[in-house]
């Protein structure tokens, strides 16, 4: 079900030209808004949300604007996917006690916090159209009976950020797995050799034969400067989430057959979830240091929501997942979508999982384009900003 569903329910677009509008429930505004998109709409509404919140005058810039209209898109197509998923869910349920009667629209979404998050990311630079940037991840608060959209930086968006607030920038990152029949001898720095470097050789490219680990190289204009980091399989799979889903790292899964749920071994894509640990490691601050001159409120404010992400993950795992369903945004998964088990996350790739039955199409992914904006904007009634 889509905000299209609600339809009936949601108030005229174009209404009475001497309305005064309703500012305290973010109405649309009658005579001045009717010609604007429902990116544009969400964008005035979030910038009136967090000047209510925020002391002082906001300060943003189109190119700022332009990315929280991407925002708006991409959280609208995530909220549409979910709530297709709870219908799914609530109807596969044997006791209906358990399901979520909460449809997943923009007037249960909790505005106020989300108008914070995404006024801060957005004047960080983080481009949700991008790959890999940001990902919106919904969630069921059953304290306020609303749904939190949290938003969570991917591999590249965590690249972006260590580039952004290093103290000095790297000229060049490598970020390379290791295989049984490669040659990999790291070359660590000594009172003999001032440059740590590596010797790493592919011997069988077309059978390289399992992953035994993997590296990351971070250079700098000055060269002794350069630091090797080395992660063995041991160390990347200690990073795996606990209820880490097969679709990704591999293993037992369920799929549907026959119209019933049977259970199969698959490789998943183990390789893609070790490359993106490696390289959230890598781009950590812990390897590449933050410069405390450039740190600012809203690269803090984005520490203190990682913080809550966990709280709420961690609760999401004591609940058995009742309360959460994710998607993937990602555009490097399988063309077929399976069925799985229950909602998962993958918090150290940024990877994100929705429960798919065997008829639901798989998601396009979004295209990265600021200019693809209005082309993409939703055409239905609703939100009711």
């Amino acid at each position: 079900m889509s905000t299209t569903t609600n339809a009936k329910n949601q108030k005229p677009a174009v209404q009475n030209q001497n309305q005064v509008p309703n500012q305290n429930q973010g109405a649309l505004q009658p005579a001045e808004n009717q010609q604007l998109t429902m990116s544009e709409r969400f964008t005035n509404l979030v910038l009136r949300e967090f000047g209510s919140n925020v002391a002082g005058a906001l300060q943003v810039s189109e190119y700022q604007k332009r990315l929280i209209q991407g925002y708006f898109i991409a959280i609208d197509r995530a909220l549409k996917i979910v709530e297709e998923a709870r219908i799914r869910k609530n109807e596969s349920n044997k006791d209906h006690k358990y399901d979520n009667n909460l449809p997943v629209t923009w007037n249960n979404v909790n505005l106020n916090d989300l108008a914070l998050d995404v006024v801060h990311y957005a004047k960080m630079g983080l481009d949700m159209m991008m790959d890999n940037h940001l990902f919106p991840i919904p969630y069921k608060n059953n304290k306020t009976n609303k749904y939190d959209v949290t938003l969570m930086p991917g591999y590249n968006g965590i690249q972006y950020i260590a580039e952004k607030y290093a103290v000095e920038q790297p000229k060049a990152v490598t970020i390379e797995l290791v295989y049984s029949t490669d040659t990999f001898k790291p070359i660590k720095k000594s009172k003999d050799n001032q440059v740590e470097s590596y010797i790493f050789e592919i011997n069988n490219p077309f059978d390289r034969g399992e992953i035994v680990g993997g590296f990351g190289y971070i250079e700098y204009e000055d060269p002794v400067k350069n630091k090797l980091i080395i992660m063995t399989r041991k160390d990347i799979e200690k990073r795996k989430p606990a209820y880490a889903a097969a679709e990704f790292w591999g293993g037992t899964t369920k799929v549907w057959e026959n119209g019933k749920q049977v259970e199969k071994e698959t490789d998943g894509w183990f390789e893609e979830m070790c490359l993106k640990t490696i390289k959230r490691e890598v781009y950590s601050a812990k390897h590449i240091p933050r410069d405390p001159k450039k740190i600012d409120d809203n690269y803090q404010y984005m520490k203190m929501r990682e913080a809550r992400y966990a709280e709420l993950e961690a609760q999401a795992e004591i609940d058995g997942y009742a309360n959460t369903i994710v998607i993937d945004t990602t555009p490097t998964m399988p063309e077929e979508p399976k069925q799985l088990q229950g909602p998962q996350i993958e918090p150290e790739t940024g990877e994100i999982i929705e429960p798919q039955q065997p008829s639901a199409q798989p998601v396009q992914p979004a295209k990265s384009a600021h200019a693809e904006v209005n082309s993409q904007q939703t055409l239905f009634e609703g939100p009711n900003f």
